[in-house]
């Protein structure tokens, strides 16, 4: 009898123990985990769910980097301030916007590093709103002089995996662009190739002159915190040779770029081992991505994109009637995507496959800004009808087709994308001061209020 007891007593002891154990565990897969599980073992060709993992932004030796461009914790810090740095805005060409405009103009944490506007303006902007919703062109501006471009401000989030960057993929002297030295036009920002980076740093070192900005030694000298963390990165000396000050200045702001990495999101959880980071509907949407809906086939990799160009039909900026659009031409090169660059009949309207994290935290999609909402853009991938007339049917990707999914497919995918790879924490990468003590990431009258410095 004794021994029957001590037996009950055993099985019921270790029962408890069991399920003690079990919740202060992670969750047990579901069905759906287990689903989709397999889908990424086979979209990462067995690689498994590390393939898809970003790393911390603070470990470096596993950020893709430009060798001629070593991440360093000192360098890093001095191009987060530098990217947010209005007091760059040196070279403006009306003076009531001198010191207004930064890199962050168009590129900001609040907007999933995108602008938050279909067109980002820099220089002849004003306001901000509460993530850049409404910044406008100054009104004493004429559209011709204002800072834009005539493709929609890409994101710099997760660029360090693209080695070429750019809708057209223009910038970067290697990998996609080896043997496309005739399109290097010499006094045109491309020119940069030369110079032998990779996309990133050619973009910061190009962008420094399209965009207006200025590095001097007067803001690197006369500010503590400049000159500390330059000494610190690069050869002290080279404060006094203005043309190696700039170089390294815009190396800094490459290396932070390259640490701007989603690595929060739920679906990064997900993969990491919380199973409960993903509501059920995300996870069939993550299911549907990587299975039926063949998302994959453009965007896969840790960023969800890849290097590759591909023509899908979607409408250019409007050239005219639109009051959010400026100094825009009909017939842009820019319209024609890779073969506008390369200047190659197969490359024309070929744009490069954007990265998916934080989409919607600037709702504008395509080059051309003319879609709003992530459902709209499945959609239309979802019938893959064309609505452009421009592009020849010829040119369209044969990854384009029509999938089949239904409403209810098109909903949890949405939800995926929408929720599932939003990184809710960016404003870490974004300084609480600079050292100018100017306001950012814009530093015009209106910016200022909204902004409430």
């Amino acid at each position: 009898m004794k021994r029957l007891f001590r037996k009950i007593v055993f099985a019921v002891t270790g029962l408890t123990a069991i399920a003690c154990n079990k919740s202060n565990q992670d969750p047990v897969a579901s069905t759906l985990d287990t689903e989709l599980t397999q889908k990424i073992e086979t979209t990462s060709s067995g690689k498994g769910l590390s393939f898809y993992v970003l790393p911390e932004s603070y470990d470096y030796a596993k950020i893709p980097q430009d060798p001629k461009n070593p991440l360093s914790e000192a360098k890093v810090e001095l191009g987060k301030l530098l990217f947010h740095e209005t007091a760059l805005g040196q070279n403006p060409k009306k003076m009531e916007s001198f010191q207004s405009y930064s890199c962050a103009s168009c590129h900001h944490g609040k907007a999933g590093f995108q602008a938050c506007v279909s067109q980002g303006i820099g220089e002849g902007g004003a306001g901000f709103g509460i993530q850049g919703e409404k910044r406008v062109m100054n009104s004493i501006y004429k559209a011709s002089e204002i800072d834009v471009q005539p493709v929609k401000s890409p994101s710099a989030l997760n660029i360090a995996y693209q080695k070429n960057i750019l809708w057209n993929g223009q910038f970067g002297g290697t990998a996609l662009n080896a043997g496309t030295q005739s399109s290097w036009t010499k006094g045109t920002p491309k020119e940069n190739n030369n110079l032998g980076y990779e996309g990133v740093e050619t973009q910061a070192i190009a962008g420094r002159e399209v965009h207006r900005l200025v590095i001097d030694k007067i803001l690197i000298s006369n500010l503590t915190t400049y000159k500390n963390l330059y000494t610190k990165a690069f050869d002290a000396a080279s404060i006094d040779n203005p043309a190696q000050l700039k170089m390294n200045g815009s190396l800094a702001i490459a290396a932070y770029e390259r640490t701007l990495l989603a690595n929060q999101a739920p679906f990064q959880q997900w993969l990491k081992g919380n199973k409960n980071a993903m509501t059920d509907q995300e996870k069939r949407g993550a299911v549907l991505f990587f299975g039926k809906a063949e998302c994959t086939g453009c965007h896969n990799g840790p960023s969800l994109a890849n290097m590759e160009f591909h023509a899908i039909g979607m409408k250019d900026f409007p050239t005219s009637g639109n009051i959010a659009i400026h100094n825009v031409k009909a017939g842009s090169v820019e319209f024609k995507g890779r073969g506008g660059f390369t200047g190659k009949a197969e490359d024309m309207y070929k744009f490069k496959v954007p990265q998916l994290y934080n989409l919607t935290d600037s709702p504008f999609y395509g080059h051309g800004s003319r879609m709003k909402t992530i459902e709209e853009v499945l959609k239309y991938k979802n019938i893959a009808k064309k609505e452009n007339s421009s592009v020849p049917d010829s040119q369209i990707s044969p990854k384009f087709h029509a999938l089949n999914l239904t409403d209810a497919e098109i909903a949890d995918l949405a939800s995926f994308i929408k929720n599932g790879l939003r990184d809710p924490n960016l404003m870490r990468y974004v300084p609480k001061t600079l050292p100018s003590g100017l306001a950012f990431p814009n530093n015009d009258r209106q910016s200022r209020i909204d902004l409430g410095f």
